[in-house]
């Protein structure tokens, strides 16, 4: 069990608050995928995912960030129980897709990473800190089934 201290669930909600979830989940996957380009076989089924541009400007990428930013929507509402919450999407991801689960850790510093150039004057060292244990938290949750 995970301890939250009261500052931590308060930047991250305070974050959140402010959040386009469309749009940092799309900036957040399209970073994934051009800087880790062998996660692209995950995604096989997006099309053209050739380059840079052409990731950015693919419709499935953009919707699947959106998807990807509502789970982390779910969990942030709900920090105590992100296992409950993420063990049917632990179970596609290892039994189905069968994603590599280092790959939940590098979304979740593409999304850290996301956050900071949005709201770079809301995203203090602290305030990072709360972002990467709740990224933590979310990356440990998606990987139960692998355990």
């Amino acid at each position: 069990m995970v301890h939250w201290e009261d500052t931590e669930l308060n930047a991250i909600a305070t974050t959140w608050g402010h959040v386009n979830q469309e749009e940092i989940g799309h900036e957040a996957l399209v970073r994934l995928l051009v800087v880790y380009p062998w996660t692209q076989r995950y995604f096989k089924k997006f099309g053209n995912l050739g380059n840079a541009a052409a990731i950015a400007g693919n419709a499935s990428v953009r919707q699947h960030g959106k998807t990807v930013l509502g789970a982390v929507d779910q969990a942030v509402h709900d920090l105590a129980h992100v296992d409950q919450h993420f063990s049917a999407l632990s179970k596609l991801h290892s039994d189905t897709l069968h994603v590599d689960p280092h790959n939940f850790k590098l979304l979740g510093n593409c999304i850290e990473i996301a956050l900071a150039q949005h709201f770079p004057g809301e995203i203090t060292p602290s305030v990072q800190g709360a972002w990467h244990k709740a990224l933590e938290v979310i990356s440990s949750a998606l990987s139960k089934r692998y355990h």
